[in-house]
């Protein structure tokens, strides 16, 4: 444990931004699983409103840097691609 009240200050601010990042990776797991499901299924009307949300909130997941952008990109990327196959 850390010994100086900079470094315990730091370690606190660190344990608050671990749990926020883990809540929002857990919500874009959530987010991308439900959205491929309702692709598989051949939903094709419910997996394009998702896909707008989705897309939203990983581009703010990437703003806050919990992801990286190019990871992001390539989650639209292939969402929309596999969204696109499903559609024909």
């Amino acid at each position: 444990m850390a010994n100086h009240k900079h470094t315990m200050k730091a370690h606190r601010q660190d344990l608050v931004r671990r749990a926020r990042n883990r809540a929002l990776r857990t919500r874009l797991r959530g987010a991308l699983k439900s959205l491929r499901s309702s692709i598989d299924q051949g939903d094709v009307t419910a997996a394009r409103s998702a896909l707008s949300g989705t897309a939203s909130l990983i581009d703010r997941i990437a703003a806050k840097g919990v992801i990286h952008d190019n990871t992001a990109a390539r989650y639209k990327s292939r969402l929309a691609r596999r969204l696109a196959a499903a559609a024909e």
